[in-house]
């Protein structure tokens, strides 16, 4: 089993800053992809980015390509989301989650392919 704990989320103003974590244990060797997903109420769970646990490779949903950045510290096992130029819009419930494999873009961006999933962390931007 993997363990998955996010944390550093919160209330921004628009345009601001926020670094979320996703610190990951137990059969963390399993690991092979990560990514960060978010949920308003009321609607379906969208991939925000994934990243290949062993490469790097990186991908991004297109509402958030050139301000957030996906990174990770294999050495700590925890992948990070910085989220910069933040807009209301992106007030969501954050969760990361993890897989054994990569994979196709439609596979990567379906939330039902991630077996582990963290409790979720909160962030609000006002306007």
């Amino acid at each position: 089993q993997v363990q998955l704990v996010e944390s550093g989320g919160g209330l921004v103003q628009a345009g601001g800053s926020l670094r979320l974590s996703c610190a990951a244990s137990g059969r963390t060797f399993s690991i092979y992809a990560m990514g960060w997903f978010r949920q308003a109420p009321g609607k379906e769970r969208e991939l925000v980015a994934v990243i290949n646990w062993s490469s790097g490779s990186t991908y991004y949903a297109d509402s958030v390509k050139g301000r957030f950045t996906i990174s990770r510290d294999n050495a700590k096992n925890t992948v990070y989301l910085q989220m910069n130029s933040l807009k209301p819009e992106d007030t969501d419930v954050y969760s990361c989650a993890a897989r054994r494999s990569w994979g196709t873009i439609p596979l990567l961006t379906t939330p039902g392919q991630y077996p582990y999933w963290g409790q979720g962390t909160q962030v609000a931007v006002s306007s």
